[in-house]
């Protein structure tokens, strides 16, 4: 492709946001001889394919392909069942072909579905082939001695010898509304805890979740566009309604189980689970208000439980990836709030303060822990954007990334994959380390963008409000002052000014159509305190506050007309727009909003309670909180502005009904917008051509809105 054959538009939407091609979800085998990864055939290509990079033998690493969807499917369409579907849906996974992989422990042997089939693939020789069991299968694992495979098919959880012999059902459900082995939707969309059941390290036995969905309340999700099909059923748990119920059994491969007992009652939430050679097996569980948390060693004999740490915090508790875990001498290894810092804690110690934030633990080692972290409160530079890996251990801390931009890595022993980001090249690098020098890099095939990144990195306001500004490309000073988007997400989980290149992308495209795009990451957003996140608890409309506090400082050194200020924005971008444009008037003058949260109690629990508690005790929170009340809209001001609002009518995740409350409270109040329906598709799009349109539709609705008064 050349800028002459393509506009960025469609080729964003081709290459699904510049991420096919690109080498991901890295795996070192312990012996350090391998690395293991996924990665399509072009930055056009969609199907993932099982990848080995081989770090000896003769000549330099080579890279060969273990298994291929072309070769195994033959001419064969991929087919998925609904469950599989509703997984991806969970973890935004847009690629087909293998999209996932499992290892047992020496890294020898990988286990993956494939068109609801269970494959395996012996990763020295390089050879995969279809298992016969029963389907559709969803998330086989090997053992760690790499004996057998644990599925989970229609349900039940099942295991099968790795040579195909031997297949029983270890657990079945007992209804339609059980399964074993399966992350429940809160886990899977809110938790980012995707499994459902997890090998011994003797490979003799498994914990298995056990979830009944009777309790959860059932919503129905149609495409009016085909009115012939059914609603699908879903089990959404929206805020204030009950959960799944998620119990806990230890299973051995006879299928005697033993249930693994806690305060069930009081702490409902099961957000971690590990288990390896250093402990007993580990469990994180929550309480439903999220300001209390157990870990919790099982006895997989009798499957009492023993608490090893509790944490309490008045406002909520985060889950980290990487924790909890044992270190190999038996502590336990945690993130945790404390005294204003969130820090790495190892047994009884603190090992980081308030010069960083850390994000993750990576990878946990005889000597050290790997990290990554964010610049904290009292680092000595904001380094705005930016994360960075890091090793730690009682002598300090340690940088082991390079450059401005957002690293992280993979880690077994001596070798360790460091993958880079840069707001000053396009994708990410990926190079392979062995005791910290670089042997090789992985070739990386996504595509090069048509057009190239110039956000200025900068703080806004009283708060330092962490900022990225974008200019058209070629713009001088003489071209006087330019209308503004404001492209924010704003809200929690979700950090938009990041120094890397891709991920302004769409932004430098939009300001290339004649806009001073800013993007700020207000309270609420990840990456700086645990203060600067919880400042939301009970008022997450406050992030409004701060997308005003940014544009006012940042007009008084950038090109910004005040009198021309619009705002985009997606899922709480979308609530984000939405509140500003009906409650803030005033500053803005147009919004986009897409798939936007426009009443708090059709959200679901975990995430909702959180922030803004129990609605049936705190109903003029969510009132306040809310775009659209049972009244109508919820504390709007007199002048209306115009909005185009955005949503995919099988969105499972923040469902249309929203949009169709706010478009309904618009029309009571009499008050002009667009409803831009979004047929077949769920919260992302996911589809080339309504990808492409969807930006072309935009820019059209912000220049209408926005109008030039020299024109």
């Amino acid at each position: 492709m050349t800028s002459s054959e393509i506009t960025f538009p469609l080729q964003q939407a081709r290459t699904m946001r510049f991420t096919l091609g690109a080498p991901r979800a890295f795996t070192v085998s312990p012996d350090g001889e391998r690395v293991i990864f996924l990665r399509s055939g072009s930055g056009t290509d969609s199907t993932s394919r099982l990848w080995v990079l081989d770090l000896t033998g003769d000549g330099a690493p080579r890279e060969r392909v273990v298994a291929d969807p072309a070769v195994l499917l033959g001419d064969s369409a991929e087919r998925l069942s609904a469950q599989e579907r509703a997984r991806r849906e969970r973890s935004r996974e847009g690629a087909s072909g293998i999209v996932g992989y499992a290892l047992d422990a020496a890294a020898e042997l990988a286990a993956f579905a494939l068109s609801g089939k269970v494959y395996v693939a012996q990763l020295r020789p390089g050879t995969a082939r279809a298992l016969p069991v029963p389907g559709p299968v969803i998330d086989p694992r090997p053992s760690p001695d790499g004996r057998h495979i644990a599925y989970v098919s229609k349900g039940a959880l099942r295991v099968v010898g790795a040579g195909g012999e031997e297949d029983r059902a270890l657990a079945e459900p007992e209804d339609a509304q059980v399964s074993y082995g399966l992350a429940e939707f809160i886990a899977a969309e809110e938790m980012q805890r995707s499994r459902g059941f997890w090998w011994s390290p003797e490979s003799d036995r498994l914990l298995v979740a056990r979830v009944d969905d009777s309790p959860v309340r059932r919503w129905w999700i149609s495409d009016p566009v085909h009115p012939e099909r059914k609603p699908a059923e879903v089990a959404y748990p929206a805020a204030g309604t009950p959960n799944a119920d998620v119990r806990l059994f230890v299973v051995d491969l006879a299928g005697q189980r033993t249930e693994v007992v806690w305060d069930r009652a009081r702490f409902p939430y099961l957000a971690r689970v590990h288990w390896s050679s250093a402990g007993a097996p580990l469990l994180l569980v929550q309480a439903r208000d999220q300001q209390s948390q157990l870990h919790l060693a099982v006895d997989p004999e009798t499957g009492t439980t023993r608490t090893v740490h509790v944490d309490e915090d008045p406002v909520w508790l985060d889950l980290f990836p990487g924790v909890p875990a044992w270190a190999p001498d038996g502590r336990l290894v945690r993130i945790a709030d404390e005294a204003g810092a969130r820090v790495l804690a190892v047994g009884d110690r603190l090992l980081t303060g308030a010069q960083l934030q850390i994000q993750s633990v990576l990878d946990i080692g005889g000597s050290d822990i790997l990290v990554a972290a964010s610049a904290g409160e009292t680092a000595a530079a904001p380094e705005i954007g930016e994360t960075h890996v890091y090793r730690v251990n009682e002598l300090g801390v340690e940088r082991v990334s390079e450059g401005v931009g957002v690293h992280s890595a993979v880690r077994t022993g001596g070798v360790t994959v460091l993958v880079s980001t840069s707001p000053d090249r396009p994708g990410a690098t990926a190079q392979v380390l062995r005791d910290g020098k670089r042997i090789t890099t992985v070739a990386n095939h996504a595509e090069q963008p048509v057009l190239s990144v110039r956000a200025q990195f900068t703080e806004g306001g009283a708060r330092r409000i962490p900022c990225a500004v974008l200019l058209p490309t070629g713009y001088k000073e003489s071209d006087g002052p330019l209308p503004v988007l404001m492209d924010p997400y704003g809200g929690p989980h979700g950090r938009r000014v990041v120094a890397t290149h891709n991920t302004h992308l769409t932004s430098q495209w939009f300001a290339d159509q004649g806009f001073a795009v800013v993007v700020a990451d207000g309270r609420g957003t990840p990456g700086r305190s645990p203060g600067w996140e919880k400042a939301v608890k009970n008022n997450i409309a406050l992030t409004v506050d701060d997308q005003v506090e940014a544009l006012h400082a940042l007009a008084e050194r950038f090109p910004l007309d005040l009198d021309r200020v619009a705002i985009r924005g997606w899922s709480f971008g979308g609530f984000l727009a939405g509140m500003a444009a009906l409650r803030r008037p005033d500053v803005f003058h147009a919004a986009i909003v897409g798939a936007p949260v426009t009443d708090q109690r059709l959200y679901d629990t975990h995430y909702t309670e959180r922030y803004l508690g129990d609605p049936a005790k705190q109903p003029q929170v969510y009132a306040d909180n809310s775009l659209v009340t049972d009244e109508g809209l919820s504390h709007a001001a007199e002048q209306a502005r115009p909005m185009m609002i955005i949503h995919g009518l099988v969105d499972d995740n923040v469902v249309v009904a929203h949009t169709l409350r706010l478009s309904s409270a618009l029309l009571a109040a009499g008050r002009p917008h667009e409803v831009l329906p979004l047929s077949g598709v769920t919260h992302l799009p996911r589809q080339e051509k309504v990808a492409e349109n969807l930006l072309l539709l935009q820019v059209d609705f912000l220049k209408r809105s926005l109008p030039d008064p020299a024109a």
